[in-house]
């Protein structure tokens, strides 16, 4: 493969030469690894990983304040030995049934727990009312703890 003299010095100093900009490998990963957070979006099913299994979550909104996002999210009561018995359960969203309607997390709270999208489905109005009431009440509180622990798991 032929680079060009400054992409070849780039490739040399173990910085590459991405979309125009000279960068260095694990910054380029970082950044893609922080864009990949970037596509959740409301109704999406997300799984994340506990000692003995799996659990769900379900994103109701995603916000800014303060110039942070808060992620508002319900939690299932169900727990799975693998993906695939979580993927299955997602083909009947209706059985599932819900441990928190609606906790408001930090970014921070929210990336302590590695989630992963499984599917997405439409929001209904019943699912999204404990989001509005909680952002029309005066005790519109945001948590920086880990799902994990608002459910009382470690």
């Amino acid at each position: 493969m032929l680079l060009s003299n400054g992409a070849q010095a780039a490739r040399s100093a173990n910085l590459f030469v991405f979309m125009g900009t000279q960068t260095s490998l694990p910054a380029l990963l970082y950044d893609n690894l922080f864009d990949m957070s970037q596509n959740f979006q409301a109704g999406d099913f997300l799984i994340f990983q506990v000692e003995s299994g799996y659990g769900l979550l379900r994103i109701l909104a995603i916000e800014a304040a303060d110039g942070e996002k808060v992620w508002h999210l319900a939690a299932y009561n169900e727990m799975f030995l693998d993906v695939e018995t979580a993927d299955a359960a997602l083909e009947y969203p209706n059985a599932l049934t819900i441990s928190l309607p609606h906790v408001a997390l930090t970014n921070r709270a929210f990336e302590a727990t590695q989630t992963a999208r499984m599917t997405n489905v439409p929001l209904t109005n019943a699912e999204l009312k404990p989001f509005i009431e909680w952002k029309e009440s005066k005790k519109a509180e945001v948590s920086d703890r880990s799902i994990r622990l608002m459910l009382g798991i470690r």
